[in-house]
């Protein structure tokens, strides 16, 4: 039985972690845990509750270690419980993985020096500080670290995964199965692509939690040092 486990933080984004624990979920001889400091209900950062399946001290040996992103990962960048996790599971992982800003998570556990990764555009960069190589790319795979952009990349992240897991013919049997064959309305979906006044008021909204992620960041690299 494969072990396959996402983190599950207050304020996380919640289709960071559900886009992959749709396809996971689907795959063949997997259990799927949703993992935190405790069993109790965690609250989303745009208000949706989910609730852990397992605690840190509980979670068995994974297979897969997924760590999504979204606001709450700020907190966690100093948070020694969550990183010591992180790197025990990495230790003995098969795959160890991230959507969006949780790659900065695993940076910041050491997880990522030396290794090409994605991230969410808009926090890509810091990346360079743990290390890491900030690659602009859906799914970036280097070695057994398998790191994915934003928040919807995680769909593709998850199927590449069980692409290695399982087969292709697995992977693309999920992907049907979910009918993943996205045709987006608008061509808005890439800074490379968004109307430029649309990328500035995407840019100034989200402007203050990313300074606020920029020096957690730097905290962070400076522990790792």
């Amino acid at each position: 039985m494969t072990q396959i486990g996402l983190l599950l933080f207050p304020r996380l984004t919640q289709l960071d972690l559900t886009g992959p624990f749709e396809v996971f979920a689907r795959t063949r001889d997997a259990s799927v845990h949703l993992v935190w400091k405790a069993v109790e209900p965690v609250t989303c950062d745009r208000g949706l509750t989910m609730t852990p399946t397992v605690s840190f001290a509980g979670c068995p040996q994974l297979d897969v270690l997924c760590v999504p992103g979204g606001p709450g990962q700020i907190d966690l960048m100093e948070d020694d419980e969550t990183l010591d996790f992180l790197r025990r599971q990495a230790a003995g992982a098969r795959w160890v993985s991230s959507v969006c800003t949780g790659s900065l998570l695993l940076g910041a556990a050491g997880l990522l020096d030396g290794y090409r990764a994605a991230c969410h555009w808009a926090s890509r960069d810091q990346l360079a500080l743990l290390g890491a190589t900030p690659v602009a790319e859906r799914v970036v795979i280097d070695r057994n670290r398998v790191t994915g952009g934003g928040v919807s990349a995680g769909i593709d992240l998850a199927l590449r995964l069980v692409a290695e897991l399982a087969g292709r013919e697995q992977a693309e049997a999920i992907q049907l199965s979910i009918e993943y064959d996205p045709a987006p309305p608008f061509q808005a979906g890439s800074p490379d692509h968004a109307d430029p006044a649309v990328l500035e008021q995407v840019r100034r909204a989200t402007a203050p939690m990313l300074e606020r992620r920029l020096s957690a960041t730097r905290r962070a690299a400076a522990r790792l040092r």
